[in-house]
């Protein structure tokens, strides 16, 4: 068996794959705790879970009151909407993240204490639009940390 970087490729293989394995695994955790109609779990564990087969996954979010969800792979963003069977790729380099921070200005907008999105510069019936917001300080550090995960995710090499 050769050996890479002082690894025997079966074994590099393994690893990568496991690891790969385990991000899945724990993006479809995360989508079975939504309350979401059984077709549209289906439609995650069969549709999503084919389309992103073997796609190194660096993280993802999911968003409870929607259904959506976004996966960070290596290079890029995939949104799955399943109410709309809709699964969107978008390349990093066409991503932005933009953060407003209402509470040292005094100018709440409709009550929100801090807002964050990641958006994409694609045709606007096309575009991400993916969004975490609160109305409390005390979910502020929720907010910050989402934020931080992305700008990780988005400084990558």
């Amino acid at each position: 068996m050769p050996f890479i970087g002082g690894w025997r490729f079966d074994d590099a293989v393994t690893t990568e794959s496991a690891y790969t394995s385990e991000r899945l695994q724990a993006f479809l955790d995360s989508v079975a705790s939504m309350s979401l109609e059984h077709k549209f779990h289906e439609w995650y564990n069969v549709e999503v879970a084919a389309a992103i087969d073997g796609c190194k996954i660096h993280g993802h979010e999911v968003n409870s009151d929607s259904g959506s969800s976004l996966l960070f792979l290596n290079k890029s963003a995939v949104l799955c909407v399943p109410q709309k069977g809709h699964i969107a790729h978008y390349p990093r380099h066409l991503i932005h993240c933009f953060v407003d921070d209402f509470r040292h200005n005094g100018e709440h907008d409709d009550g929100l204490v801090m807002r964050a999105e990641l958006f994409s510069i694609t045709p606007s019936e096309e575009q991400l639009a993916w969004e975490v917001k609160c109305r409390s300080e005390r979910d502020v550090p929720a907010v910050q940390s989402s934020v931080s995960r992305w700008l990780k995710w988005l400084n990558e090499e």
